[in-house]
């Protein structure tokens, strides 16, 4: 069997029948071998028997969700390929043909986009069409450097295999978001071709929630952009802060009239202390992931860890927490040769502030040592 065409339904009484009979009429006019597959997510209006009646193929999906339901589909499906789409009568079934086209070409997966290929009056709220979409789309083309531009498209085609072997695993609306970030990941063929979305034709509202289910998109792209998340900020704040804290440490530093002294040193010390944790956050984030199978192994990653071991992890954040203990006692001879009487303020902050910092990264570095060690352990 070449094609089969996943429809995940729950309660679509009203629309399942025409979309059945579309999907069919492509799949007779291309003169291919398929089917269509209605993965039920547990509907009571009667739609299983619609599908039945019209020879489609019923696949119970107890696990509600519409990722939950499309996973399903797409593991019973017999095709080599699966086309994807809404039992809402929104999408074109009608027209299978350039998808099998493209995926016939070699692509793994060929996403459909509906801003090329039109959407008709009242098919897509305006928050979705000028916010929603725009916005998740270019995050996850600026994450994932994919080269899609309708991230979110219900119609699409892939090869059946090249698909499960990503391991998807969200079960809600996330679940097109996911598709698409890890074949960007995974280095799949993909690419687009113009497809029309019209009005739905139900007379209930739809299941998607615009700020819910929007949250959850972009709440999967930044969980799988662990660089974006946590390494990009982290840089940034540690370059700010050990230059804006080493300008400190010889005296006051004048910028357009205005004085930064130990008050700024402070907050550098804490942007430091806060950008290392992200790094490192990143860095747990980077194995685990790799060692669970939810991103690909990072080359860089990788060798690195070959390199830095719990030794050296050890006597690196050994030596800083040394350092910082030395500029402490240090501090505290100062003050005893003065008699230990009233502090100068700038002056021993000075000298106490990057202290604390190496005692704080120190330790932290030491603990890091031990958990990274575990997460790098081999797994049965």
């Amino acid at each position: 069997m070449e094609l089969s065409v996943v429809l995940p339904c729950l309660n679509e009484a009203e629309t399942l029948e025409v979309c059945i009979r579309k999907a069919q009429t492509s799949i007779a006019r291309m003169e291919v071998l398929g089917e269509v597959i209605v993965a039920d997510n547990g509907s009571a209006d009667g739609s299983q028997d619609i599908a039945r009646r019209l020879g489609a193929r019923i696949v119970d999906i107890a696990v509600r969700g519409y990722g939950a339901a499309l996973q399903g589909g797409i593991e019973a499906a017999r095709g080599r390929f699966v086309i994807m789409a809404d039992a809402d009568d929104s999408y074109d079934l009608a027209s299978l043909e350039p998808f099998v086209a493209k995926l016939r070409e070699g692509f793994d997966l060929v996403m459909g986009n509906r801003f090329q290929g039109g959407i008709a009056p009242g098919a897509m709220p305006p928050l979705h069409r000028y916010l929603g979409n725009p916005v998740l789309t270019a995050v996850g083309r600026l994450f994932f450097r994919s080269p899609i531009r309708d991230f979110h498209c219900g119609m699409r085609g892939f090869r059946r295999d090249a698909i499960l072997r990503l391991g998807l695993r969200t079960t809600g609306m996330e679940f097109a978001s996911e598709m698409v970030a890890k074949a960007a990941l995974r280095g799949l063929r993909v690419t687009e071709v113009p497809t029309r979305l019209a009005r739905d034709g139900r007379s209930r509202p739809p299941h998607l929630r615009s700020w819910r289910d929007g949250w959850r998109h972009l709440r999967f792209l930044l969980l799988y952009s662990p660089k974006y998340l946590f390494l990009l900020p982290g840089a940034l704040l540690v370059l700010i802060g050990v230059v804006g804290g080493l300008a400190l440490m010889a005296g006051p530093v004048m910028v357009g009239g205005v004085r930064f002294d130990v008050n700024t040193m402070l907050y550098c010390a804490a942007a430091t202390i806060l950008g290392s944790q992200l790094v490192l956050f990143w860095t747990f984030a980077e194995i685990f992931a790799m060692g669970e199978g939810l991103l690909p192994a990072d080359p860089k990653l990788v060798a690195a860890f070959g390199y830095v071991t719990l030794e050296l992890g050890l006597a690196v954040s050994g030596t800083m927490f040394l350092a910082g203990l030395i500029g402490g006692i240090a501090a505290v001879a100062d003050w005893g040769s003065r008699g230990f009487g009233d502090l100068e303020a700038t002056r021993t902050l000075r000298l106490v502030i990057p202290s604390v910092t190496l005692m704080i990264l120190g330790a932290q570095g030491l603990m890091s040592s031990f958990f990274l060690s575990v997460l790098g352990l081999r797994r049965r």
